[in-house]
């Protein structure tokens, strides 16, 4: 399962902590095998942002679950420093590490963001009718899929056309510092640290490099990827096991697990081992469990509009939020609502089985967002009775 320690409505970012460690407590006597910690900057939704850190607090709070990343967003870190950090934990929680990579996806948007002939369109549209107060910053857009296609009963759905603030996004990613380097060897990195854990580094000059806080570390590597490009592709060339993301762009899933099989080497792996991330709430029956998923319209549009998710709304301000909903952003955010698995037990394990099916997955990485923590705990605790009953 996949946790961003949500900061929800009313709450703090303490609560949501806390919150954090207590569900890595519950999921494990559930029988969950891996908890994963995001990485997010700068969200006022989002209290996951130093991962290495929250992965040594819930690996320490429990006993046998594998505690890991989901990922680390490589163009913030150096290799040094990633290997170092998760060869600690897994000097000190042998056997239950793991390191999960990913890209920091947005910084490919600045270093396109020159060849754009035009500003794209606002984040949130607004009606066409409105004036025009002043020009627009500028925007880097990413293209829609031709068309949404069912395959086997899966839905994956068009790609929406996305905009984000250019000038925005480049203060952010500053702050994060993010290394803005079109010739960045993603590939290099990974094996780097894969060195850095075997104790194998050179220098260019051939001098060894210890780092003896990686060195001999059993943290599993695994690759994230939303898309059929440079991860995924490294990700097989370097025979290492995939994440591959449905839940936040589901309409690339099936692209990047075909890009990644083509490419799979035997390396770490002797054959390819994906996992697929899924958006769940399980509640009692269909029409509770779409009452406890209600906040996730406004909040999808609020990471959607390019200012972070905000805090997690409660049913009845979700409410009214999604009232508040304009025709465009509601397609704005039509993919992701429409390719989240809600309803009883029953509904969301039938869903899950499809997504499975269709993708090849040998593992589901399941993530969760309610109000309530008690909600957001029942869900798992459904979900897995159900699973491990059907």
């Amino acid at each position: 399962m996949l946790d961003l320690a949500p900061v929800t409505a009313g709450s703090s970012p303490a609560d949501a902590l806390r919150n954090t460690i207590d569900l890595a407590r519950r999921v494990e006597t559930f029988g969950y095998s891996r908890y994963w910690l995001a990485e997010h900057h700068l969200t006022p939704g989002v209290a996951s942002a130093a991962p290495a850190v929250l992965i040594g607090l819930v690996a320490s709070a429990t006993e046998r679950i594998r505690v890991g990343s989901g990922a680390v967003q490589t163009g913030h870190h150096t290799a040094v420093v990633i290997a170092e950090e998760f060869g600690t934990l897994a000097h000190l929680h042998p056997g239950r590490i793991d390191l999960g990579l990913g890209r920091s996806s947005v910084g490919r948007l600045l270093e396109r963001a020159g060849q754009a002939p035009a500003p794209a369109p606002p984040a949130v549209p607004v009606a066409a009718a409105a004036p025009a107060p002043a020009p627009e910053p500028a925007r880097a857009s990413s293209s829609p899929a031709a068309s949404s296609r069912v395959v086997g009963g899966l839905l994956v759905p068009a790609q929406p056309a996305l905009s984000f603030d250019l000038q925005r996004l480049g203060r952010l990613l500053r702050l994060v510092g993010f290394r803005d380097d079109p010739d960045d060897d993603y590939a290099g990195l990974v094996r780097d640290i894969q060195a850095l854990f075997a104790g194998t580094l050179r220098a260019e000059d051939g001098t060894e490099l210890s780092a003896p806080a990686a060195q001999g570390a059993d943290a599993q590597i695994w690759i994230l990827a939303s898309t059929a490009g440079e991860s995924a592709r490294t990700a097989g060339e370097l025979g290492l096991p995939l994440a591959a993301n449905y839940h936040i762009t589901p309409a690339g899933v099936l692209d990047t697990i075909d890009a990644y099989r083509a490419s799979f080497r035997p390396g770490v792996l002797t054959r390819p081992r994906v996992m697929v991330s899924a958006d769940v709430v399980v509640g009692p029956d269909d029409e509770s469990a779409r009452h406890l998923a209600s906040g996730y319209a406004p909040w999808v549009a609020s990471i959607r509009a390019g200012g972070g998710a905000i805090p997690y709304p409660s049913p009845p301000e979700a409410a009214q939020a999604a009232a508040a909903l304009s025709d465009e952003q509601r397609a704005l955010i039509a993919d992701r609502l429409d390719t989240q698995f809600v309803g009883s037990p029953q509904t969301v394990v039938r869903g899950l089985q499809v997504l499975r099916d269709v993708t090849g997955a040998d593992e589901l990485l399941i993530t969760t967002i309610t109000h309530s923590h008690a909600d957001r705990v029942r869900s798992y605790q459904l979900l897995a009775d159900a699973w491990n009953n059907q």
